[in-house]
């Protein structure tokens, strides 16, 4: 059980946390007088929250594939500068995945490019990795597809029995699956294997329709999530333990580009869940990282260190 005034026990591991999806390219287009000009950005969620948690101090890897091109280089050359450890991130003759997307202050829409991203197998590395990380984060993209998918559960049931802190990003989008009322299904079952889920209320909509932001929380509850951030963008988000339910409002000022602001959001919470602060305060801090890139243009921004957030954001 959870409560949001109260810290959360974690199992002793090497690892503070591994993120588990996809590794890719966001082509990101600005409009200058009339003019898309795409410039090449690292992305993808687990990945940027694994770069974000290492610029927060915490022992982070990804578990990933890329393509053996350059997009796949480029990646991996990222990583491994941030000092992210990339031996959980594997290589195959699939391109690298891409998502080409505007600029946006709202929430962008992305075309998708799949193809190296849900080609991950299980193997004695990361099973390794697995067995010693206290938190294991994933996004809805490698259950769309194998062998990611056997994959993850695989990833799953060893964090169980580990004890780790199952987290879940139910970042449900329709053109991922090729049946997307299978795909719902699919997310929903998962939502109970897990500890923590952190929905935007876009992500609520697409899974279970338009409602109230409490009553999408309830959903989310009765599918067995213990606990229930759920993002609201300008304003702000909504905190659930199933008993009690806290707003926040949001700590942005400045927008430059939404892309990327909630993996930055996890990231902070993450990082002050490992540093020992409540559920609510860690919630402070993920709104602040995410505050603090949203004033950037690429998925990723140079966060400072959670002190520097603490004085930043009066927290």
């Amino acid at each position: 059980m959870f409560s949001i005034n109260s810290k959360v026990a974690l199992c002793n591991a090497d690892y503070d946390i591994l993120t588990f999806g996809e590794l890719l390219i966001d082509m990101v287009g600005t409009n200058n007088r009339g003019i898309l000009t795409y410039h090449q950005f690292f992305g993808g969620s687990p990945a940027n929250i694994a770069m974000n948690a290492k610029r927060l101090g915490l022992n982070a890897l990804a578990c990933s594939a890329v393509g053996n091109d350059r997009f796949g280089d480029y990646l991996i050359n990222t990583l491994e500068s941030a000092n992210v450890s990339t031996k959980c991130v594997q290589r195959t003759d699939a391109a690298t995945s891409m998502v080409v997307l505007n600029q946006s202050n709202g929430t962008p829409k992305p075309i998708f490019y799949r193809g190296a991203d849900y080609i991950i197998e299980y193997n004695d590395v990361l099973e390794e990795a697995v067995r010693n990380s206290k938190i294991i984060h994933f996004s809805t993209w490698p259950l769309s597809k194998s062998p990611a998918y056997e994959s993850l559960m695989q990833a799953i049931d060893s964090a169980k029995k580990e004890n780790a802190l199952i987290c879940f990003d139910p970042n449900f989008h329709p053109d991922h699956w090729g049946d997307p009322e299978k795909g719902k299904e699919i997310v929903k079952n998962l939502i109970g294997k897990t500890s923590i889920v952190k929905p935007s209320d876009d992500d609520a909509e697409r899974l279970f329709g338009a409602d109230t932001n409490e009553n999408q929380i309830e959903k989310f509850h009765k599918l067995g999530a213990k606990l229930v951030i759920m993002t609201l963008g300008k304003d702000g988000l909504i905190i659930s333990d199933g008993n009690d339910i806290f707003k926040m409002a949001t700590m942005a000022t400045e927008v430059t580009n939404t892309t990327g602001a909630g993996d930055a959001f996890w990231a902070g919470f993450y990082a002050a869940i490992i540093d020992g602060s409540t559920i609510k305060d860690a919630c402070r801090y993920g709104s602040a990282a995410s505050a603090f890139k949203l004033k950037y243009l690429s998925s990723i921004a140079e966060l400072p260190t959670l002190n520097k957030l603490k004085e930043m954001y009066s927290l």
